[in-house]
């Protein structure tokens, strides 16, 4: 199976965007990128919810989200009942997203994690995979009906 990721960002993650798409494709993926595409102020929602759609229609299996502070991208692709987007600013708490959550968005705080955390923490998101049993039940609660 191909493996393929969404990423977007906001004028302060534009930088941390890019370190993170040149990893992923020297990793292998395909990566869709929805921009912003330079440090000029942009207003986050608009390149969140691009992203957010794809991954809640499915057309994306999962997808990486990145602001100064990460919580503004966070809260637009939440905003989906298919994504299950973590904010994660260290490797654990990427690793318990996907084990527990199965979070499908990674969304990264550009202006307080250092290049080095954010790709470690990026890896465990990556490499980690959900763990079912009780946390499928737990996970399946989360959309409202």
């Amino acid at each position: 199976m191909e493996k393929l990721i969404g990423i977007a960002c906001d004028h302060a993650g534009y930088k941390l965007k890019e370190k993170v798409k040149a990893y992923l494709q020297q990793e292998g993926y395909s990566v869709k990128d929805f921009g912003t595409n330079s440090e000029e102020s942009v207003d986050y929602p608009v390149f969140a919810h691009q992203l957010a759609s794809k991954i809640n229609s499915g057309e994306l299996p999962r997808g990486i989200v990145i602001c100064g502070t990460g919580n503004g991208v966070n809260m637009v692709a939440n905003k989906y009942p298919h994504v299950r987007s973590a904010l994660c600013w260290k490797p654990e708490i990427a690793t318990l997203a996907r084990q527990h959550n199965n979070a499908n968005i990674l969304a990264l705080p550009a202006r307080f994690i250092e290049e080095d955390l954010a790709m470690e923490t990026l890896k465990a998101y990556l490499t980690t995979d959900f763990e079912g049993g009780r946390h499928e039940r737990r996970v399946n609660l989360i959309p409202i009906q």
